[in-house]
């Protein structure tokens, strides 16, 4: 017995013949509004609802010819992207997702496709698919439904997978990539579609020789394959464009997106026409599970299929692999078509039937995107885009970041500490920001005691150092049990300064004698006496004021450090 939600309702399907073309225009007529997808001509009507009267927007764009190769040769490439949905259970089963769980324990009959069970489709991953959709701004179908696609392998029990080949959940969206995003102009890359899906198992192939084991963890798990349109033209492009729909993705919490962990995976079209003349055959890159790898297999297609082309040799529209170690593509087998799949409607599900008000509703529950809060962080807080991308760039920084200095810190101090200082120990030790394990008050303690003078910037980065191997007090207790504070006390420090300007008489008359440059030697060995606890500040005017020279440039500018930089 299949349970579905209420706002899924069950309506019967329309009948009608359906080619395996892909789709090329939409429109809309009728007080019904229905939808006819056009299939070389051939229209399939598609009953979306009578309470969502608006029709769904085509994105078009004319891109300007770009990254043209010798002068005649133009790549063109597109993105199939699966994302694992970050629900708590599988796409058609209870059973829970997890990427640690031991081998084979959440597996369920339906994952395992035993005969007579029947899948049901969870709410949580239609809501995450519909959400990240809207915020790709991709039109939303109150109708889709789902389809068969049969193909043999080990990993997938059933023989088929479930996708949405004909009536995909949503289509017509895009991303804009620009130079906030380190490319060097603005380009808007088309989203053909956004599909649910059931992901395979995990094939183990070098475990025991001339063996493989499956795990079914991952089997049935929700996948969304967004797939972009050709509008692509370089490696660097989709590297860039990859990166920001990490960021989207996890943005709206419907993915992890960790390339490295699998629950995003990357399969790239690649073909090369010379200008002036028709797209020649698209090659298929599988499987690519990092963004470098996705880079490295593009610019070695287009290497390849720009010498086929020279060498008159023809370019076979096929499915390949990427070798990293030689930097080189593979064949893997000649490119299926659509009749090879037989896709069929999937008898077991009724139709996805969405109201206006639940997509409305999932739509006003969106979270603050990253184009959006590139643009609010960069203008509230007086950031350079190198620094809003960067904090940008790790998950949950822009958070660690606006809890520190919402309490009136200073916004450069903070962001200085976050990106040269902390970041830098974090990737040192091979630890990701969201394992950081330095907490954002004892960030703001550290601050606070630099900003303040009691501790020197010097000091401090032994005192993060101390934070980031694991302990958890502030700053201010670290330096007290340490006795690490600063020396600001003005009897102390002169007596340090007359100690190091008698050893020194001859620098001393140079610098009276005009030679500025000098005072910054007795600033560091001040600092060296004093094992960095001495207020460079307070140093550098009292050494100036002893050798009656107050007209000198100053030193260290503001508290702490040079250039009061950390």
């Amino acid at each position: 017995m299949i349970s579905m939600h209420s706002q899924y309702l069950a309506v019967s399907r329309i009948v009608g013949v359906k080619t395996a073309a892909r789709p090329i225009g939409l429109w809309t007529a009728s007080s019904r509004f229905w939808t006819s997808t056009l299939y070389q001509g051939r229209a399939t009507p598609r009953c979306l609802s009578t309470i969502t009267p608006t029709s769904p927007i085509v994105h078009e764009w004319t891109q300007p010819n770009r990254n043209i190769i010798k002068g005649r040769w133009e790549p063109i490439i597109g993105l199939e992207i699966h994302a694992q949905i970050k629900s708590s259970t599988k796409l058609f089963s209870n059973s829970k997702t997890s990427f640690l769980a031991n081998t084979n324990t959440n597996v369920s009959l339906i994952d395992a496709a035993y005969p007579g069970t029947l899948p049901q489709l969870s709410q949580e991953c239609v809501d995450l698919a519909v959400k990240t959709s809207l915020a790709l701004d991709a039109h939303v179908y109150p109708v889709s439904s789902f389809d068969r696609k049969h193909y043999f392998y080990p990993d997938l029990p059933q023989g088929y997978q479930i996708t949405q080949h004909y009536e995909p959940l949503a289509q017509n969206g895009k991303i804009v990539i620009s130079p906030l995003d380190g490319l060097d102009y603005t380009l808007v890359v088309g989203i053909e579609q956004v599909q649910l899906e059931q992901d395979t198992g995990k094939s183990l192939h070098d475990i025991y020789p001339g063996l493989t084991l499956l795990d079914l963890n991952r089997a049935g798990a929700g996948l969304m394959e967004i797939v972009t349109k050709p509008h692509l033209r370089s490696s660097k492009e989709a590297g860039i464009l990859i990166k920001k729909l990490q960021a989207l993705l996890r943005a709206v919490n419907s993915s992890d997106a960790n390339m490295d962990e699998g629950s995003m995976r990357c399969d790239v079209n690649v073909s090369v026409h010379e200008i002036g003349k028709p797209y020649g055959a698209r090659c298929e890159i599988k499987n690519l599970n990092s963004i470098k790898l996705v880079s490295d297999a593009i610019d070695a297609e287009i290497n390849r299929q720009i010498s086929c082309y020279e060498s008159n040799f023809p370019v076979s529209q096929e499915t390949r692999g990427f070798n990293a170690s030689t930097g080189e593509t593979f064949r893997i087998r000649s490119k299926e078509s659509a009749p090879d799949y037989r896709y069929m409607p999937e008898p077991d599900l009724p139709r996805l039937v969405l109201s206006h008000d639940t997509i409305q509703a999932l739509k006003e529950n969106l979270p603050e995107l990253p184009d959006a809060r590139r643009d609010r962080i960069m203008h509230q807080y007086q950031l350079g885009t190198i620094e809003a991308r960067t904090l940008m760039g790790e998950d949950r920084m822009v958070e660690y970041f606006e809890s520190i200095v919402a309490s009136g810190r200073n916004t450069k101090s903070v962001v200085r500490w976050i990106i040269h200082e902390l970041l830098g120990r974090l990737h040192t030790r091979d630890i990701s920001f969201s394992d950081n394990v330095v907490k954002a008050s004892q960030l703001g303690s550290l601050v606070d005691c630099i900003d303040q003078g009691i501790i020197s910037a010097k000091i401090g980065k032994t005192v993060l150092d101390l934070m980031v191997e694991g302990d958890s007090r502030d700053a201010l207790a670290i330096a007290e049990e340490r006795g690490w504070r600063q020396m600001s006390g003005r009897d102390e420090l002169e007596k340090l300064c007359d100690t190091i300007l008698s050893k020194y008489p001859d620098k001393v008359k140079a610098i009276k004698n005009g030679n500025a440059g000098i005072i910054g030697f007795f600033i560091s060995q001040i600092m060296k006496q004093s094992q960095g606890r001495a207020n460079p500040v307070v140093v550098s005017e009292l050494l100036k004021t002893k050798m009656g020279v107050l007209d000198l440039p100053s030193g260290p500018k503001g508290r702490g450090s040079k250039g009061g930089t950390p």
